[in-house]
């Protein structure tokens, strides 16, 4: 996709971009049917949705028949890459520390996840 930038998403065009992910490629019915039991989206909403993710960039789209068959264009973790960079620039300045710090103290980082990062660290530091 190169390097242009992504756009913002909704919280709802990201349940569906995730819906997208899993399924790795899904009609407008695909992803309706995979949405929580208590989660209901029109059809017209669900194909808007996703017309606007690919609008923005994070899908593309083929023809089957009369359906749209969407596919993602952008991989997870450069979703997750700029999302949280762009997190941490408005609301912290860039700087990761007090996120890791508020996530510790409420209680949201675990032991497995300390052991992890302490791992990842020791991993930093030998580079």
């Amino acid at each position: 996709m190169g390097k242009k930038k992504l756009r913002a998403m909704s919280p709802t065009e990201t349940e569906i971009l995730r819906l997208v992910w899993q399924l790795k490629e899904a009609t407008v019915q695909e992803i309706r049917e995979q949405l929580p039991a208590d989660r209901t989206l029109a059809y017209n909403t669900v194909q808007t949705l996703l017309c606007r993710l690919e609008q923005k960039g994070y899908l593309k789209h083929r023809d089957k028949g009369r359906a749209h068959v969407f596919a993602p264009r952008v991989e997870p973790e450069e979703v997750i890459k700029t999302t949280v960079r762009d997190f941490l620039g408005r609301l912290f300045g860039g700087d990761p520390k007090p996120l890791v710090q508020f996530l510790a103290e409420d209680g949201k980082i675990d032991e497995e996840d300390i052991k992890r990062l302490r791992q990842l660290i020791d991993k930093r530091k030998k580079k």
